[in-house]
C-alpha cells in the first residue's frame, strides 16, 4: 500500500492549471466509456492514470503500484467495489490513498455502503466536470500534498471517445444475450452509461430493465427492448 510521504516531493510542482500534477490515479472501472472520461479528467488535471477493469485486476495493480487516489466503481464484474474500499481502508492510515466511490445505479444505498466501508467520498455517474473532479480529490488530500496558491477554476467538461461507448454497448448486448443471470450486473451499468452518453432513450430502457430486474416481472421483454435499442445504436454508428 502507498505511503503518502512518497509523493511529498512531487506536490510542489503542481500548478494552477494542473493541480493534480504528481499524483497517480487508479481507476477501477469496467466501462471503457466511463474510464475514458476519467482518463481525460486526469490529463486535464496533470495526474497519471492506471486502469483496472475488475477487483482482481485492481488487486494485482495494488501489489505493484502505489496510487495516491483510487476511483472505484461499485458494480464490477467479479464483485462489489465496496469490498476493495474496505480492504484499502483497513490498511495504515498514513499509507491509505484517497478513495472515491462511484456508481451509475439509482438509490442512496450505494453511496452509504461505500462511505461506511471507508470511502472518502462518493461521486454519482456521470462526472465529466474538470473542476468538480479536481475539487473532490484536493479536499481529501493531506495539506502537504495540496498545491499552494490560487487554483484556476474551469468550467470545462470532458467528452469521451464514442468508440469506447460502442465497445460498452457491444459488451452489454452480449451479456444480455446470455440470459437473465446478467441482469443484476447489466442494469446499473446501463444506467450510468446512458447518463454519461446523454442518451435519453437508452436511459428510458435502462429504467425499465432495472424495474424488471428488481420486481422479477417482464424481464425477458425488457431485455429484448434493450437489446433492440443497443443494436440500433451500434448499426447507426457503423454507418457514420
Amino acid at each position: 500500500m502507498p505511503d503518502n510521504t512518497a509523493y511529498m516531493t512531487l506536490t510542489p510542482h503542481a500548478t494552477a492549471q494542473r493541480p493534480l500534477l504528481g499524483l497517480t490515479v487508479l481507476v477501477v472501472e469496467d466501462s471503457r466509456f466511463a474510464s475514458e472520461a476519467v482518463r481525460l479528467l486526469c490529463i486535464r488535471s496533470g495526474a497519471r492514470i492506471r486502469r483496472a477493469d475488475s477487483l482482481t485486476a485492481a488487486r494485482r495493480h495494488l501489489q505493484v503500484y502505489r496510487p495516491s487516489v483510487v476511483v472505484v466503481d461499485l458494480g464490477l464484474p467479479d464483485g462489489s467495489g465496496v469490498d476493495l474500499i474496505a480492504e484499502l481502508a483497513s490498511g495504515s492510515s498514513s499509507a491509505r490513498p484517497v478513495m472515491i466511490a462511484t456508481s451509475g445505479a439509482d438509490g442512496d444505498g450505494y453511496a452509504q455502503a461505500a462511505l461506511d466501508a471507508g470511502a472518502h467520498d462518493f461521486c454519482p455517474k456521470p462526472f465529466t466536470s474538470v473542476c468538480d473532479f479536481q475539487q473532490i480529490i484536493l479536499k481529501h488530500l493531506p495539506a502537504d500534498m495540496r498545491p499552494t496558491g490560487p487554483r484556476l477554476v474551469t468550467h470545462e467538461a470532458v467528452s469521451p471517445d464514442p468508440i469506447a461507448l460502442n465497445e460498452d454497448l457491444f459488451h452489454l448486448d452480449e451479456l444480455l444475450g446470455s440470459g437473465l443471470d446478467a441482469l443484476p450486473y447489466v442494469a446499473p451499468f446501463l444506467q450510468g452509461l446512458s447518463r454519461l452518453a446523454k442518451d435519453e432513450e437508452l436511459a428510458s430502457v435502462s429504467k425499465t430493465l432495472t424495474r424488471a430486474q428488481q420486481c422479477g416481472v417482464g424481464r425477458r421483454s425488457a431485455i429484448q427492448a434493450t437489446r433492440n435499442l443497443i443494436q440500433r445504436r451500434l448499426s447507426v454508428r457503423e454507418l457514420v
